[in-house]
């Protein structure tokens, strides 16, 4: 089991109450969320890399609510996902990593029906922006004005819009102000997600913070 086994599951007690019975999820890697949504009446995963669709293949074999597919945003076939009657859409800490956002989430809006709805995890604060998020392929951080923004743009509302993990703040603004770090070392991710996701995840779940590392947004089609 993945060592960020806390984390997976305190965004699954977040993200899984917005999801409908049908869920596109957009960039499922090898399937680490994917594993907690099987109870739906279908799940639509793809991702742009074929090995880890792949993978994700293998780990579920004979899953028929399952539909496993090589694409992207970007791609003008990505229209034709409509085929599977989605009614919502998720997107987990992957439209940073799309220079086009908000063509990409255009896209996502643009297969799913009237009232759909899309779920996205996003990393907040430019300020944070530093060597991590450059060598993880990451373009931007978001704001909650900017998200309200691109969210109109591509003709949905913003249903409900909070940040995530706020202790992570501080430990990413050091990573990228005063350590200078490129990378995220295991222990420290494992030390993350032994000592410090369970204190953030209880107090969160009494209090939604007033700032944190990541947004959710729970945005819906007009």
């Amino acid at each position: 089991m993945s060592r960020a086994r806390n984390y997976f599951a305190w965004q699954e007690r977040i993200v899984k109450p917005a999801l409908g019975r049908r869920v596109l999820e957009v960039g499922c890697g090898t399937g680490n969320f994917t594993s907690r949504i099987l109870d739906r009446e279908a799940v639509i995963a793809v991702d742009i890399e074929p090995a880890c669709v792949e993978r994700l293949r293998e780990r579920f074999p004979g899953r028929e609510s399952l539909r496993t597919l090589v694409a992207s945003p970007e791609d003008p076939a990505f229209s034709e996902l409509a085929q599977y009657r989605p009614d919502c859409c998720v997107c987990l800490n992957v439209l940073e990593h799309i220079e086009d956002d908000a063509g990409a989430l255009r896209r996502m809006a643009d297969v799913l029906p009237r009232s759909g709805s899309v779920v996205l995890m996003v990393p907040a604060f430019p300020a944070l922006y530093g060597p991590i998020d450059r060598n993880l392929g990451h373009y931007r951080r978001y704001t909650t004005r900017s998200l309200r923004q691109l969210a109109a743009n591509s003709g949905l509302s913003v249903a409900s819009l909070r940040y995530m993990n706020f202790i992570g703040f501080f430990g990413w603004w050091a990573n990228a102000h005063l350590f200078r770090r490129a990378a995220q070392s295991a222990h420290q991710i494992a030390a993350f997600d032994r000592w410090i996701v369970p204190i953030s995840a209880h107090l969160e779940s009494l209090c939604p913070p007033p700032f944190g590392q990541s947004l959710i947004a729970v945005l819906q089609k007009r």
